[in-house]
């Protein structure tokens, strides 16, 4: 389970302030405990996805479905930062994207370190 604290929640508040879906999505993980992967299956459910796996499994597993995006270079310094705000943006942009769990993605990621979750494709470069 990856725990989302108060503290990150504010933090993360106060960066999607004008965003009124990221405000709602961040609602969820409050009233899931802080429980990232709960609140992600919960919100691929609403959007009529039919995850198959653990919460945990999905949500790695869909973090490293875009992985190639999210690990763009230009936004790379942005996230070490722990800045999810141009990144969101680009996510919004992308047509394919489960945009509804674009916060959830970024927040899982962050969690694992932006270095780490990006080293399988550091590694063919």
């Amino acid at each position: 389970m990856t725990k989302v604290t108060s503290k990150e929640i504010a933090q993360l508040r106060s960066q999607l302030v004008d965003d009124s879906q990221a405000m709602e999505v961040l609602d969820l993980i409050e009233d899931c405990e802080g429980d990232l992967e709960d609140a992600a299956m919960t919100l691929a459910i609403r959007a009529g996805q039919e995850p198959g796996q653990t919460n945990a499994d999905w949500l790695d597993g869909l973090a490293k479905k875009w992985r190639v995006v999210l690990c763009q270079r230009e936004y790379r310094g942005e996230l070490l930062n722990g800045s999810i705000v141009e990144m969101m943006a680009k996510l919004q942009e992308l047509p394919d994207f489960p945009k509804i769990l674009a916060t959830p993605i970024l927040i899982y990621v962050l969690k694992q370190g932006i270095d780490n979750f990006c080293q399988p494709l550091d590694v063919l470069n």
